[in-house]
């Protein structure tokens, strides 16, 4: 497997900014396949990785064509089969392990995991169950045009992170991508997996960057 990583001629123009031989063997986990998740999953699979966990319990519906990317075909399939089929369609070699289940303590998780849940408390439950087992953590939030993900590939992080899991009455009203549209969770999708790649490069990840489209804001928040 690792050859057919190292030398796969689709990869060819990535050399050097995505190492392919360092996810030969690391499972990467989508939890929620939503606005972000689901564009997090078709790029993962464009650049290479190899086995790709996806877990959701929800239904393709009429919206999700507009802010999801889903395909009108799709329409009242399991999120976790509609996804699975288009990563298939990127490379029908790659191994898709679909869940289609609310995320549980009981299930068990990649090494890599992308956090695309809608709500705080979700957050909280998924990061206590898998923290002690992830090697890179990607939360990645967005409300309207304003995106904020948040990794997690070290101690700093790891200290920094539990304090933006403030308590669900706290959040803004409505779920956190109530309001969204199909660019914004590409751009949130594509910050993602930039400091995924970046983690396997061994370069210094952000733990916790937010963009605003609106403003034409970025900002790289350092934490104490």
């Amino acid at each position: 497997m690792q050859q057919l990583a190292i030398h796969n001629p689709r990869l060819i123009r990535q050399q050097g900014l995505v190492p392919s031989d360092r996810f030969v063997d690391l499972t990467a986990t989508v939890i929620g396949v939503g606005a972000i998740g689901r564009q997090v999953a078709l790029q993962l699979a464009a650049i290479g990785v190899r086995l790709i966990q996806l877990i959701d319990f929800d239904t393709v519906d009429e919206t999700n064509i507009t802010t999801q990317g889903y395909a009108a075909s799709d329409v009242g399939q399991l999120k976790v089969d509609a996804t699975s089929a288009a990563v298939h369609q990127i490379d029908s070699d790659i191994q898709v392990e679909t869940i289609n289940d609310r995320f549980r303590s009981r299930h068990v998780t990649g090494e890599v995991v992308f956090c695309c849940v809608d709500s705080i408390s979700a957050r909280t439950a998924i990061w206590r169950s898998t923290n002690t087992g992830c090697q890179f953590w990607a939360d990645g939030r967005m409300l309207g045009e304003t995106i904020r993900i948040l990794c997690v590939a070290g101690e700093t992080g790891r200290t920094h992170y539990p304090t933006t899991l403030f308590q669900q009455s706290e959040a803004q009203q409505g779920q956190c991508t109530a309001r969204s549209t199909i660019y914004t969770a590409n751009i949130a999708a594509g910050l993602m997996l930039h400091q995924f790649t970046r983690w396997l490069r061994d370069l210094n990840v952000d733990d916790d960057l937010i963009v605003n489209l609106s403003a034409s804001e970025l900002i790289v928040r350092t934490p104490d």
